[in-house]
């Protein structure tokens, strides 16, 4: 195992965790797509509400359009997914180019959903990129500490969204238990009093989101 930059440890951590970003906000958009048009055109902005993200659009279809696609927009999925992309491209030695590819195959796929009438089929198979793409982590990357690294982030990333979703307490404590478990195989510094705090706080009757949400973020502040 080798002796890993600073830099480099970053990159891994935030592939990890951009690729889950745009996983979960896929999934999550998904959802709320038809709904919007058939149910609820303002349901874009208890979206903003939900990921703590800023309301900077003007109506439905200027979410439809800013929000997946928006190459300005520093929080659509095309940036977070353009994010991911450059991480992997730095890594490409560590990561190998058969992993880089299926993170290049998400970008095509969003690139054909941006021009297309029926854009939740590209969808679709950015997840399965992304899935494939962990998988490829699992199964070629022979390093353990790299694979920990971005599998950790790809941890951090998912609990600090399930925070902000509010969702169901067995899907979070899944979650913090998983991330138990890899944590200290990543090899990296963390804080020990923030993952006790998170693990105390899944044991409450009723969660306390926020505070999961504060004590997740702050996981590698040491």
């Amino acid at each position: 195992m080798g002796v890993k930059s600073v830099e480099h440890i970053d990159r891994l951590y935030w592939l990890g965790r951009y690729s889950e970003r745009v996983y979960t906000t896929i999934k999550l958009y998904g959802k709320r797509f038809d709904s919007m048009i058939e149910e609820d055109a303002e349901g874009y902005e208890e979206f903003c509400q939900s990921l703590e993200i800023p309301n900077i659009y003007t109506s439905v279809e200027d979410f439809r359009e800013k929000y997946p696609f928006g190459r300005d927009d520093p929080n659509s999925i095309y940036s977070n997914l353009m994010r991911a992309y450059d991480n992997a491209i730095e890594l490409r030695e560590e990561i190998g180019s058969e992993t880089l590819a299926y993170v290049q195959m998400a970008v095509y796929e969003l690139n054909k959903a941006a021009i297309s009438d029926a854009p939740m089929i590209e969808f679709q198979n950015i997840l399965d990129d992304t899935l494939a793409f962990w998988g490829i982590v699992d199964d070629q990357i022979e390093d353990e500490e790299t694979r920990n690294i971005i599998k950790l982030g790809k941890r951090v990333e998912r609990i600090d969204l399930y925070g902000r979703l509010r969702v169901d307490r067995a899907s979070m404590r899944r979650e913090v238990h998983r991330i138990n478990g890899r944590i200290d195989r990543s090899g990296l510094r963390y804080n020990k009093q923030a993952l006790a705090r998170i693990n105390e706080l899944i044991e409450e009757e009723d969660l306390n989101y926020p505070e999961i949400v504060r004590e997740i973020e702050k996981i590698l502040e040491v």
